[in-house]
């Protein structure tokens, strides 16, 4: 790994200001002054310091975002705007990625890491991770729903989901429910409603796994994951 990129993934500002920081004679790698940018390093075994002290490293990034409407959940986009876009530099050099997708028009929870592993077992449908979303719906909700969901609806695909909860904060022409699922197939949450009638006007993820939306994040913010929390994901506990 060049000596540039390591030290932005490890807090030392961007690609520019890593520049400006070599040049001031603080860097040495194994002993021996670096000023070049382009050096590369063995990150696992190198002994890199900063003005005498060592610089750890840390090869996973774990981020939680609230994500906004408008933004895609994808790496690259050739017409709209990512939900990468919305990182510093020195998070998007450790190239993370999205753990599974909200919708373009849907907010709220979204972890961007780039730990294939966790994300594997986050998103893979045998470990049942539930996903708790917000959403407004366009209809009388009612118990009857409750129950179909319980069950199990059938998609306009003929995809039968697995059981879901759902909780009913608000009833009338216009509703506010939560909903807990274990999937997370294509527009799901508004196709379950779709298959009882109802229409999904507004949604919000609130959490996954043992995780829930930071409230002091707004909307398109983000912050990285405590280390407690990082181990209470893997854990899942």
């Amino acid at each position: 790994m060049r000596i540039d990129k390591f030290l932005s993934n490890m807090g030392y500002g961007s690609r520019k200001e890593v520049k400006i920081l070599l040049k001031s004679k603080a860097v040495e790698v194994n002993g021996k002054e670096i000023r070049d940018p382009k050096v590369h390093i063995n990150e696992l075994s190198d002994e890199v310091t900063v003005g005498g002290e060592r610089v750890e490293y840390a090869e996973f990034i774990y981020l939680l975002m609230n994500k906004p409407q408008g933004v895609i959940s994808a790496t690259e986009d050739k017409y709209d705007r990512t939900v990468i876009d919305l990182l510093e530099e020195e998070e998007q050099n450790f190239e993370p990625f999205p753990v599974g997708r909200l919708d373009k028009d849907t907010e709220g929870f979204l972890l961007l890491t780039n730990d294939g592993k966790l994300a594997h077992e986050l998103l893979s449908p045998k470990k049942h991770v539930d996903k708790r979303y917000f959403a407004i719906i366009d209809g009388e909700v009612t118990e009857e729903d409750g129950a179909a969901f319980e069950n199990g609806v059938v998609l306009d695909d003929g995809y039968k989901t697995k059981p879901a909860v759902l909780k009913i904060l608000k009833s009338g022409a216009v509703s506010e429910i939560e909903l807990t699922i274990t999937e997370g197939k294509f527009h799901q949450v508004k196709r379950m409603f779709q298959s009882v009638g109802k229409e999904v006007t507004y949604l919000k993820r609130l959490s996954m796994g043992p995780l829930e939306l930071d409230p002091a994040l707004a909307l398109g913010e983000y912050r990285h994951l405590a280390e407690e929390e990082i181990e209470r994901l893997k854990q899942r506990k």
